[in-house]
């Protein structure tokens, strides 16, 4: 018997998926995204988060490749947020889970 580690392998993909995105904050935002770029307190108000833990959500979406930030110094300074194109192959995913949604949650639209 080998006393080398054994690498484990990923359970499942939509685990590991779930892993990364699947945070209430992170698919609010993400899911808020696909309609075009917003400023932060746009963003504040539709997903109904703080300021302190939008700022990480958005900070990890960034870091991780799904969101891209820019700045735009004129007065008054202005932060936007928009879904980079690892963020907007995620639309047809959401579209996906909605359609679920609406066929086997009691969600009253």
């Amino acid at each position: 018997m080998s006393n080398a580690p054994q690498q484990v392998e990923s359970v499942c993909p939509v685990v590991e998926s779930m892993e990364e995105i699947g945070s209430k904050w992170r698919l609010l935002v993400l899911h808020d995204l696909q309609d075009g770029e917003k400023r932060f307190n746009e963003l504040k108000r539709s997903t109904e988060a703080n300021a302190r833990t939008l700022s990480r959500v958005l900070d990890d979406l960034q870091e991780m490749g799904y969101v891209e930030r820019r700045l735009e110094e004129d007065s008054p300074v202005a932060t936007y947020y928009s879904l980079t194109s690892k963020g907007e192959s995620l639309c047809p995913v959401f579209d996906e889970i909605e359609a679920w949604a609406e066929d086997w949650l009691d969600i009253a639209n």
